[in-house]
């Protein structure tokens, strides 16, 4: 199977979880030159940018610890253009899905464009 396959079917999974967990999905796979957006979604009135993050194992770290700052900025810019580009003046954050083997964690507002900074 290829990465990209791989990938596609851990992001399916998360849709999947964020679905059953209330969210309404908006969007995927959202690409620009400088960044992607795997999910857009809904969670009640805020508007959640998700990135989704798949290892095996942890034994180079969590899933959610590869969303380096550099990551997390290119996220940032495609979401601002995001809003911009569709006039959207709404409260909005950014969640990170991470899938280790058969677990998955949601970790909400994981960062901030105020601050850039991990909250793992």
């Amino acid at each position: 199977m290829l990465k990209t396959d791989i990938g596609k079917n851990y992001e399916q999974a998360a849709v999947q979880y964020l679905k059953k967990s209330g969210y309404k999905i908006i969007g995927q796979n959202y690409r620009l030159k400088i960044g992607e957006i795997d999910i857009i979604a809904k969670d009640k009135k805020t508007l959640v940018f998700v990135e989704v993050k798949y290892r095996q194992s942890k034994e180079f770290g969590t899933p959610a610890e590869f969303v380096t700052i550099q990551k997390q900025n290119k996220i940032i810019k495609t979401a601002l253009f995001y809003l911009k580009q569709n006039n959207i003046e709404s409260d909005f954050r950014f969640d990170v899905v991470s899938i280790c083997g058969a677990e998955t964690e949601h970790i909400k507002n994981a960062f901030s464009p105020k601050t850039s900074k991990y909250y793992f």
